[in-house]
């Protein structure tokens, strides 16, 4: 395994759409453990592949509760609650700042796991929070896009 470069605000990749996954290949492995060891190293709770320079839709997260490491291939949050909450937020691209963010407390989100194999988890408070923000990664947005009031 390796830690790859964190990319930074102002670098052009964070700001494009990643490419869904057609095939999950020895690559897609290596990424996803790739993207593990350098989220723990940073330390961070998320980390995108256009983090770290791989236009794909591939994201890790550990919010250190008892799903432990969620690896998420082609991501889509297919439900939203409408209760929302404000939290603060940073980002592993944009070191020292942060902020803000209104957003929604739950989420439901299908995406295929390392094997392809699709599956559906529904999270609320920090993981909620954490795959949206991951997501975001994924369309070119970054959480400064939607802070509310930076600290």
């Amino acid at each position: 395994m390796a830690i790859l470069n964190i990319r930074k605000i102002g670098d052009p990749v964070l700001r494009t759409k990643a490419k869904e996954v057609k095939e999950i290949t020895e690559k897609t492995l290596e990424l996803l453990d790739n993207m593990a060891e350098t989220m723990y190293a940073a330390p961070g709770v998320g980390l995108a592949a256009p983090q770290v320079g791989i236009l794909q839709r591939i994201v890790v997260i550990d919010v250190e509760d008892e799903h432990g490491l969620i690896e998420l291939i082609n991501p889509v949050i297919t439900e939203y609650s409408r209760e929302e909450l404000i939290m603060e937020e940073g980002c592993l691209s944009i070191p020292g700042r942060s902020g803000k963010v209104k957003r929604p407390a739950r989420v439901t989100v299908r995406a295929l796991d390392r094997k392809g194999k699709e599956f559906e988890l529904k999270a609320e408070g920090y993981l909620a929070r954490a795959i949206q923000h991951e997501v975001d990664h994924l369309d070119g947005f970054l959480f400064i896009d939607k802070v509310l009031e930076e600290e």
